[in-house]
């Protein structure tokens, strides 16, 4: 290699490609490799990567396996539910927001470790390449970035399990042959694509979801909740408080015994292909919509209006990966703001898939019954006003249909 590497830090999860990255990156740049694995409730035991790693010469003090998943949620998720993100206006963005976090991490440990290299498993026609290389960049803009996906020969699940094999690299019984569709997991989320689920005509299959019960399955009688906010972030579940982390598990169990959350989507990937993906986002797509049922009456219409225009732009930076950009720091800077007042509680009702505003209120409410009422109200709002409004607002549309004849 022309400019020795004599670090690395490999973003691993201990499953049958990452490993092979591992013993790949040890015997082509010849150097040390870190291996960091982020736990951000993915729902698997974490250890069994401790030992994969171990068992392919990394040094004890060279294996970093890190609980996120408070900060996950406080520090990204959270966020980005302020600005109500959703890409291509249904998507929560679950894979999309852990990207920029694990870049974070795998800077701070290069950096700890003067580390000359980062390394990730994302592939080459994908969106995560630039996910986490745009997060690597920002954050050490001369840190050396290698993608293995995009290097070396062995461009088939094939050959990763024959390299495997003849390495002694312990392979999963379940990924010999080519796996029915891939997946990945965090607390928000869990995505699967591929295989099975390529051709967008096919319904997907059941046994592909994981996380949520099918909603012709789920209880005949629905469930009501209430979730309480502050400063437009959620703070407690039926008047019970609870961390970030602990908020969002509670609530994916709600969504998984009521089957929501589920999602059948074609997306435009940010490197330039169409893919079609299932989503279940149990916990997070109540959440989407308990905040937004908070914001109806605690944002001013000229506020919530205006966050619904910055929404697309806002969701779609954090999909292409850029959240650590100027222009994402000031959109978040807006919504923040406009969450001040945000606070109070909404009460949902959760059944067979569907999820339902039924109720909302907050000190900072904006809604006046008695403005609004069908009855007297006692020369609150003056009808005759109307006109007046009516007219002004009906003056350009007056002009244009006598200059035409109308």
């Amino acid at each position: 290699m022309s400019d020795k590497i004599n670090r690395i830090v490999l973003a691993f999860s201990g499953g049958l490609d990452t490993s092979v990255i591992l013993k790949w990156l040890q015997q082509t740049y010849q150097c040390e490799v870190v291996t960091f694995t982020a736990d951000l409730g993915q729902g698997e035991e974490l250890e069994p990567a401790r030992a994969k790693a171990r068992l392919m010469g990394v040094k004890e003090e060279h294996i970093f396996i890190d609980d996120l998943r408070e900060e996950f949620v406080k520090d990204y998720v959270f966020p980005m539910m302020r600005g109500n993100a959703l890409y291509e206006g249904l998507y929560l963005l679950g894979t999309s927001i852990a990207r920029p976090l694990i870049a974070k991490r795998q800077i701070e440990i290069s950096k700890k470790l003067g580390a000359d290299a980062v390394s990730h498993g994302a592939t080459g026609k994908g969106n995560d390449q630039v996910r986490f290389e745009l997060g690597y960049y920002a954050l050490q803009p001369d840190i050396k970035v290698i993608a293995p996906w995009r290097e070396w020969d062995l461009t088939s699940r094939t050959k990763l399990i024959e390299f495997a094999e003849q390495h002694q690299i312990p392979i999963p019984r379940d990924k010999r042959g080519e796996s029915p569709f891939s997946t990945d997991a965090n607390m928000l989320h869990t995505s699967s694509e591929g295989k099975v689920l390529e051709d967008p005509w096919e319904e997907t299959p059941d046994f592909v979801y994981s996380r949520t019960v099918n909603p012709e399955d789920a209880p005949d009688a629905p469930e009501y909740i209430t979730v309480d906010f502050e400063r437009g972030d959620g703070v407690a579940i039926n008047g019970i408080a609870m961390s970030p982390a602990t908020l969002l598990e509670t609530l994916n169990e709600y969504g998984r015994k009521h089957g929501i959350g589920r999602l059948d989507l074609v997306e435009n990937r940010f490197v330039g292909m169409k893919s079609r993906g299932m989503y279940e986002t149990p916990g997070g797509t109540i959440y989407h919509l308990a905040h937004r049922g908070i914001e109806q009456i605690t944002l001013d219409r000229g506020a919530a209006h205006l966050k619904d225009e910055l929404a697309p732009k806002y969701a779609e930076l954090i999909y292409n990966g850029f959240w650590f950009s100027p222009e994402r720091e000031m959109l978040q800077a807006a919504i923040d703001h406009s969450q001040e007042k945000v606070t109070g509680t909404v009460r949902l009702k959760l059944y067979k898939g569907g999820v339902y505003v039924v109720g909302r209120k907050s000190p900072y409410t904006l809604y006046s019954e008695k403005v609004v009422t069908f009855e007297d109200d006692a020369g609150a709002y003056d009808q005759r006003d109307a006109a007046g409004f009516i007219k002004l607002n009906a003056l350009r549309l007056r002009l244009l249909g006598r200059r035409d004849g109308l």
